[in-house]
């Protein structure tokens, strides 16, 4: 007798949601089954890979980043342009960390100005994070979204604590897409869905964030969250889980100790630099094989190794 594969079917499916403007905008979603499964069900769109850049100079990255940004990190629309050309990435992420309260503390007008120079210098679709402030961020995302308005960028992130802030200037003033940020809990995360949705936030433009965390420092919690996710989104067809994921790697893995010790304080571990690398490919290709489909890294050779992961699964 003939081998018959048993197929698993699933009665939900991942919303679509589409990022940018022009030629290069692109889809996330759209899977009928678990990451990759495609003997279950359509795949849906191919998981896509952005780069970090800031709105100031990366005082605290890794020196081999600082190299080789050192002719543009200073002005964040050349910056962009830069990595556009150079690198390749299918997106781009302006993190806004000169607002933020505890450091800089920079106005919101004048982080708008540097994200509309970023957005007008780019074809690239854009994503923009704020500072983790929850307060400051709905006062900046307001005027980041009025400041790239018809760029269609997805502002990352919309909390519990200022979702109606920034869902009604993000989702519903300027047509953006909108980042739901949580910790790491499915309830959480589906609770925040809900909430944007009574606010009058379509569900197809909504992004779910809902944490991220290096390998080796909770991920096996992470993965976990994003398994019951999915399977509540795909076996039960919870239409409030059926929103793409998008995880910003970089902004965890670049901070954990194999990543920031110098040689000298920890000589078994050889270069500092791979290590970080290396904690930024692990971390991005597990939690994509799981169900993200984005993903934000920092280091180059990290967006060339998951790109060619990704292309070699798809």
């Amino acid at each position: 007798m003939a081998f018959k594969m048993s197929v698993q079917d699933y009665k939900g499916k991942i919303n679509e949601v589409e990022i940018g403007k022009g030629d290069k905008a692109f889809k996330v979603g759209g899977e009928e089954a678990l990451s990759f499964y495609s003997f279950d069900g359509a795949a849906g769109q191919t998981p896509k890979v952005g780069v970090e850049i800031l709105d100031i100079y990366p005082e605290e990255w890794i020196p081999a980043l600082q190299e080789l940004y050192k002719d543009v990190a200073n002005n964040p629309a050349e910056w962009a342009k830069f990595v556009e050309k150079e690198l390749n990435p299918d997106f781009i992420c302006l993190r806004l960390i000169g607002a933020d309260p505890n450091g800089l503390d920079k106005s919101v007008e004048e982080c708008a100005e540097v994200a509309k120079a970023v957005a007008e210098a780019i074809t690239l679709p854009l994503v923009v994070a704020g500072t983790g402030n929850h307060d400051k961020d709905a006062k900046l995302f307001e005027k980041v979204a009025a400041a790239v308005e018809g760029k269609n960028v997805l502002v990352l992130a919309a909390t519990e604590e200022n979702y109606k802030g920034v869902g009604a200037a993000a989702g519903l003033a300027y047509g953006h897409k909108v980042g739901a940020e949580s910790s790491v809990d499915i309830n959480l995360a589906k609770q925040l869905n809900v909430l944007l949705g009574q606010l009058g936030v379509k569900t197809e433009d909504v992004v779910m964030h809902i944490g991220c965390s290096a390998v080796g420092y909770g991920f096996e919690y992470l993965i976990s969250t994003v398994d019951r996710i999915r399977l509540a989104a795909l076996s039960q067809n919870d239409k409030t889980l059926q929103m793409p994921i998008i995880t910003p790697v970089s902004f965890e893995t670049w901070n954990v100790k194999e990543a920031v010790a110098d040689v000298e304080d920890a000589p078994d571990w050889g270069c500092k630099e791979e290590r970080g690398i290396t904690m930024e490919i692990s971390t991005a290709t597990s939690i994509i094989t799981v169900g993200a489909d984005a993903v934000i890294v920092r280091h180059p050779k990290s967006l060339e190794t998951v790109k060619k992961f990704v292309a070699a699964l798809a």
